[in-house]
């Protein structure tokens, strides 16, 4: 277990001479709407891509420069967000982690810039980064699983499979066996972070995922996982799988679905 995974803007304030602050929301917010102050901006649809390294990763070359010219180095504490409760920010953290930035230095900030606005100040001013030369050191170990892996573990009795959309899509069409747990569930409205412990373990055991299981994840395209996975990642649980290529590939090589979902879901 990796302490300070989900961070306060209380933590953040107190780091921001430390710590890169990476905000991913599109660069007219960042600019026009304001940012944590000393934030850089790289915006999801950068590191994004349908023709990268694994499913949607944007590739190692493409991150290496993205971090590079955003001044981050390869030991670098990493605090990302974004203003829809943390799910893109999330992205940028499992992209980091998959291309073998230390996750002990990896953080999301507790809800988002709205939250963040709350209780601390922003800037519409920004400066470039000083320049830094990030490698990619992809480990040894990852949570990335493949189509066969996932696709074994439909008969495996000790995973709990994981569907992280809404429930409608869940109920249009999902992997057999899998349990529908929307990754809202675990955000609280009002806060726009994450829900106390003791409501996110009542979420979760609720459709059985406990720290004693095996969770393998997906969705439509791994964006609403990365927030699933942080969360889980901040409460223990060390068996979890990241099924990158989720439905988008499952559709493509024709895996069995109950029900069937359509095309445009997927986008």
């Amino acid at each position: 277990m990796y302490d300070n995974v989900v961070v306060s803007a209380e933590w953040v304030a107190g780091r921001l001479d430390s710590a890169r602050i990476v905000d991913v929301r599109d660069a007219w917010e960042f600019d026009g709407i304001g940012h944590v102050p000393g934030a850089v901006n790289v915006p999801f649809a950068e590191f994004r891509s349908e023709s990268g390294d694994e499913g949607m990763l944007p590739g190692a070359d493409t991150w290496e420069s993205l971090l590079s010219a955003a001044g981050i180095g390869p030991d670098d504490d990493i605090v990302a967000y974004d203003d829809t409760h943390g799910v893109f920010a999330a992205r940028f953290l499992v992209t980091a982690e998959l291309y073998g930035h230390p996750p002990d230095r990896l953080h999301l900030l507790d809800g988002d810039f709205s939250a963040w606005n709350r209780e601390h100040g922003s800037t519409t001013e920004s400066s470039a980064p000083a320049a830094a030369s990030y490698t990619v050191d992809v480990p040894d170990h990852s949570p990335l699983v493949d189509y066969d892996t996932t696709r074994a573990a439909l008969d495996d009795p000790g995973a709990v499979i994981v569907d992280t959309r809404e429930a409608w899509e869940f109920e249009e069409g999902h992997l057999p066996g899998a349990v529908n747990l929307d990754w809202r569930d675990l955000v609280d409205d009002d806060t726009r972070g994450l829900k106390p412990p003791e409501e996110l373990s009542a979420v979760l055991e609720g459709v059985g995922v406990t720290p004693d299981t095996g969770v393998l994840l997906y969705c439509n395209t791994a964006r609403r996982i990365s927030h699933t996975y942080v969360v889980l990642r901040s409460l223990g649980y060390n068996d979890v799988g990241f099924y990158e290529g989720s439905l988008t590939e499952w559709v493509e090589r024709g895996g069995p679905l109950d029900g069937s979902v359509p095309d445009d879901v997927l986008e």
